[in-house]
């Protein structure tokens, strides 16, 4: 096979991702052709629309390109694909109820895809996927649908997306592109696609498995570090240390980089991708799969355990919770990110209703509207004097002027991103306190006390 000269790339996958990802290519000069199954966002685009509101150039790019004839979009993905001469592939997998990979849209896709196929055209698969997924069930799919053979008259790699919500065109410009190919010949036409869209540097890699290896352990390496910082905000809490001063101290020494902890950890990437990597494990002998990358599977114990240790802290602080009416800070799996994928929100939520506590949130990102849609009940001023503690989940920066004076009867807010000032709660009459501060803050029950000496 011959090089092409990747004038024309289709994206199948127009989400948060996929459009910058398209926005990118076109800007390099690329005629791009975005494929996406719902026809409101194929729509939006066409007439110059940006959906995805957390990446600001897209407001201004979208409608330039499409003006300019470098941008369209279509629901017709086998159609877009006989067009094109690389194919970008960024459509989600997911971890269902029991942890298991699902598949179902990213085989349509590739199914579609497969239907569209030419010779010569390169396909390139960004979303994160298990290890062997790329060589084995993709290029079976593809090899079926067309009638063509992988390495022989299509080249196939995967070169995983590493980029952020809020800065993915930062982050496309500064970190390196992993680039796998099938074969030798698939990654340098990889490798030569992505070195005429990007600007950072290209890293080859000897596989599609080992690219594939790459986004799962480095994303695992953050969620095995949060669960260890956690574990050691626990530990500090039973012997009055403060966590974050240590942490602080010892990373002053070059190797160690240990995160901070906090109430859970969210998003689309570190509470799911273990899961994929942990997926690795089922070919190996039943005996053996336990045992087999136990860390990572203790570290999501743990990091989802930090809510029920959330409410262990509150009731630390105030007692029952029973009747008690707390309020959640931030529904958004991150702060200033509208966005609650696998939010640790909902683990609190339902620890805090276990408690029998009565539970309310508070989002700027979302309207009433939005956050009952998500399953929980908006703060409203007729419920404010009710609140008796409250938990910062998502680090909003409109939570660093929240005037918590509204809230006449809160005895505690826990922060669990330490987004805050202490003086800022403190000044309305609360405790505050933090995961791994020690427990060394004064309760509020000596707090009340030390009021009525006062008065």
């Amino acid at each position: 096979m011959a090089h092409r000269n990747f004038a024309t790339v289709a994206v199948v996958g127009l989400g948060k991702i996929g459009l910058p990802l398209a926005v990118q290519y076109a800007q390099h000069g690329k005629r791009v052709i975005g494929c996406d199954i719902n026809t409101q966002v194929v729509e939006m685009i066409n007439q110059g629309q940006s959906h995805v509101q957390e990446e600001p150039e897209l407001e201004v790019e979208v409608p330039r390109l499409v003006r300019e004839g470098l941008l369209s979009a279509t629901a017709l993905t086998t159609e877009a694909v006989r067009e094109a001469d690389v194919v970008v592939v960024i459509v989600p997998v997911v971890v269902n109820a029991e942890r298991e990979v699902n598949f179902r849209a990213i085989d349509a896709a590739t199914t579609a895809i497969g239907d569209g196929l030419q010779p010569g055209t390169l396909v390139v698969y960004e979303t994160t996927l298990p290890v062997g997924t790329t060589a084995q069930r993709f290029s079976h799919i593809l090899e079926q649908q067309s009638s063509l053979k992988a390495g022989q008259d299509f080249y196939l790699a995967y070169s995983p997306e590493r980029v952020s919500s809020g800065h993915i065109f930062r982050d496309l410009r500064v970190y390196p592109k992993v680039i796998g190919g099938i074969d030798e010949e698939s990654t340098q036409a990889a490798l030569d696609f992505y070195q005429s869209v990007l600007d950072a540097e290209t890293i080859r890699m000897a596989s599609t498995d080992e690219a594939e290896f790459v986004k799962l352990i480095e994303t695992t390496y953050r969620d095995v570090n949060i669960a260890l910082a956690n574990e050691y905000a626990r530990f500090a809490d039973t012997k009055g240390l403060d966590v974050t001063d240590a942490i602080a101290a010892a990373n002053t020494q070059p190797y160690s980089h240990i995160h901070t902890p906090g109430v859970g950890v969210g998003g689309h990437c570190i509470p799911v991708y273990p899961y994929f990597l942990l997926a690795g494990c089922i070919d190996q002998h039943q005996d053996s799969q336990q045992s087999m990358l136990s860390i990572p599977r203790y570290a999501r114990r743990i990091n989802d355990s930090m809510a029920e240790y959330t409410v262990e802290r509150l009731q630390g602080a105030i007692g029952s919770l029973e009747r008690q009416s707390v309020l959640i800070l931030g529904v958004a799996y991150r702060g200033n990110v509208k966005e609650t994928a696998f939010t640790s929100a909902k683990l609190l939520q339902d620890a805090l209703l276990a408690s029998g506590a009565v539970v309310y949130v508070d989002d700027p990102l979302y309207s009433a509207d939005e956050l009952q849609a998500l399953g929980y009940t908006p703060l409203t001023p007729d419920v404010e004097g009710q609140i008796r503690a409250v938990v910062v989940q998502a680090d909003h920066k409109a939570y660093h002027t929240f005037d918590f004076s509204r809230l006449s009867q809160c005895q505690v807010v826990l922060d669990g991103r330490r987004a805050l000032r202490r003086e800022q709660v403190e000044a309305a009459g609360m405790a505050y306190i933090t995961i791994g501060d020690g427990n060394k803050r004064i309760n509020t029950n000596e707090r009340q006390q030390d009021a009525s000496t006062a008065q």
